[in-house]
């Protein structure tokens, strides 16, 4: 199914699987349906099953949403227990959108329905909610752990077979434009990986990227990429600069959005520094995931200048990430759209296009990773392995059983939605008007307000004031007071500390 077609469906108010491989466009679809959606007056609720994947579509966790937690069953009591503010919201949705279905467990599925039945006491599924899953099965799996309940993927519910939702399967490709390596995914998705698959990948160890040439690393744990990160941060001349970010919201909201934002707290920053943006650019200048390097600050503001491997030069200014609850706005942070980008983790990676990788899946420990990890890139020319472990070329034999499956009703789904295409001609031809932008105060405003409490906020450390916060903090002079002394966030003096002293001198 193409896209068109796909949109005029879930616009029609069927509730859908929105499925197909990495690279289909299932997010830039979600994003169209989102925004017709609401400017049709319709209440959207947009959700996925993490935070990281929330943040891309401007939601929350579906778990948050629900009410649920982490919990593995609907309690007597439950609806008397939950706050007023998350009925009402429950209450008024006409969409709920999950994106990155394929982690959620089929258990926890069945318990959003129920939720949503009591809520809305309506004995039909969802409460009568139009629904909209998003996600490929190929990918991240949901994850059993020992001390909690488990449970399969969402295809097993019970509310699957009662809801029989449409499957729309996009089947055009908008990220590889190498052959050889959609062979190699297609083929990984198939379970049908053959001895030219795995030597064409093998023979990528061997290949070394040109000298210069802008690439980062994916690695699968954490601790490598934090290591990698510092390290080279810590090789380049020059001073540091750091940009902490603003927040709205109550504490427990920021800390849950923090969470899911690829943009660090405080960014460190050097000439010379490899940067990943972490946020599509408005207009079109770069988007999540392309790599570039600082090649200067911007005098007046101290912003990161970036030289995009794309050829654009781009002034970084904060951008802001907002944590919603239906209509709600729970939280926001705004921070410069820029993390280091020597290294990432393959799970952070997810939905990001890279323009080259040096991948290391050699501590590869899930099914489906090494096809999250290698659909990243657009071709094998901009692709280099450290290493592969036979984990990393498995997939799910459940996930196939179930694209089989899902591959049928989507053949039976493109027939009985046939007649939308004249629709889709006609929406070409008078697209919609975008839903009415809300004016936001510039970031020059926001600096000039922000400096009425930090005086010294987003400007470079000079050595004077260097000297200052060291022998201070040495006799003892605590963080608050040094940040009303220095003028500036306690963020960004816990950072300070910990470039002079140690990570361990600040707790």
């Amino acid at each position: 199914m193409n896209q068109g077609i796909a949109l005029e469906v879930m616009l029609a108010g069927e509730s859908v699987l929105l499925t197909g491989p990495a690279g289909a466009g299932k997010t830039f679809v979600l994003n169209q349906f989102i925004r017709i959606a609401k400017n049709e007056g319709k209440h959207v609720s947009v959700t996925a099953t993490t935070g990281l994947a929330a943040t891309h579509l401007g939601g929350t966790t579906i778990h948050s949403w629900a009410g649920i937690g982490v919990s593995d069953e609907i309690t007597d009591g439950f609806l008397d227990r939950m706050a007023k503010g998350r009925r009402e919201i429950i209450e008024k949705t006409d969409v709920l959108i999950i994106d990155e279905i394929s982690m959620m467990h089929d258990f926890r599925l069945d318990m959003v329905d129920e939720v949503c039945r009591l809520v809305r006491r309506k004995d039909e599924p969802f409460g009568g909610i139009q629904l909209i899953m998003s996600g490929d099965f190929f990918q991240l799996p949901p994850i059993n752990r020992g001390d909690s309940r488990a449970g399969g993927f969402v295809v097993n519910s019970n509310v699957w077979r009662e809801l029989d939702p449409a499957v729309c399967y996009l089947s055009e490709q908008h990220r590889q434009d190498d052959e050889e390596l959609l062979d190699i995914l297609n083929s990984l998705r198939a379970g049908e990986l053959r001895r030219g698959h795995a030597e064409a990948l093998l023979a990528r160890v061997e290949v070394q990227p040109d000298d210069g040439e802008i690439l980062t690393e994916l690695h699968t744990v954490n601790v490598d990429v934090d290591k990698i990160n510092n390290a080279m941060l810590e090789q380049l001349d020059g001073d540091e600069l750091f940009y902490t970010q603003t927040t709205t919201g109550s504490a427990n909201y920021v800390e849950n959005l923090q969470r899911s934002v690829l943009a660090p707290a405080t960014l460190r920053l050097k000439k010379g520094a490899l940067v990943m943006a972490v946020k599509n650019s408005l207009d079109r200048k770069y988007v999540n995931g392309s790599l570039g390097v600082v090649i200067d600050f911007e005098p007046a503001t101290e912003y990161p200048v970036v030289e995009f491997k794309n050829g654009k030069v781009v002034t970084m200014t904060p951008d802001t990430w907002e944590l919603r609850d239906g209509e709600k706005k729970r939280a926001s942070i705004t921070q410069i759209p820029l993390r280091l980008a020597w290294a990432i983790t393959v799970h952070k990676s997810q939905g990001m296009t890279l323009d080259a990788a040096r991948i290391d899946l050699r501590k590869a420990f899930v099914e489906g990773m090494g096809y999250v990890a290698l659909s990243r890139v657009k071709n094998l020319r901009n692709l280099y392995l450290t290493g592969i472990n036979r984990m990393a070329l498995q997939v799910s034999p459940n996930a196939q059983e179930i694209d089989i499956n899902l591959r049928d009703r989507a053949s039976r789904d493109n027939k009985r939605f046939a007649h939308l295409e004249a629709q889709v001609k006609k929406r070409e031809s008078n697209p919609v008007i975008s839903s009415k932008k809300t004016k936001s105060s510039s970031w020059s405003d926001k600096i000039a307000k922000m400096r009425e409490t930090y005086p010294n906020a987003y400007r470079p450390w000079e050595s004077m004031q260097d000297s200052e916060l060291k022998e201070k903090f040495q006799n003892g002079v605590t963080i608050k007071q040094l940040s009303k002394l220095l003028g500036r966030h306690e963020n960004s003096i816990k950072m300070r500390l910990q470039k002079h002293f140690g990570e361990d001198v600040v707790q």
